[in-house]
């Protein structure tokens, strides 16, 4: 099984929902987090189950949260590239191809 490789903009990104629903209502940062754990789970067991969206990059969509991680399978690693709301214009994680 592949292993999974947050990017910082993408470990930035977790940091920023976890703090935002933290101040909703105490306890749902955490369970934003499961939520996004359970997600990297099932990408990393069946990671082109998910469709291309832009070039190489997959979209997996987070249950119960709006969001939606954007990574890229390489041979050994996936590279996560940003877990970003789904409201949120797409060339704030297209820009972070090129990177």
């Amino acid at each position: 099984m592949p292993r999974l490789s947050l990017r910082s903009l993408a470990e930035a990104d977790l940091g920023e929902a976890f703090i935002w629903y933290q101040q909703q209502a105490r306890g749902l940062g955490f369970e934003y987090l499961r939520a996004v754990d359970a997600t990297f789970a099932q990408i990393r067991r069946t990671p082109q189950l998910y469709p291309l969206v832009y070039g190489q990059a997959r979209r997996a969509l987070v249950r119960r949260f709006p969001y939606a991680i954007y990574y890229v399978v390489a041979p050994d690693v996936i590279h996560v590239i940003a877990c970003i709301h789904t409201r949120r214009h797409a060339r704030r994680w297209q820009s972070r191809l090129d990177t």
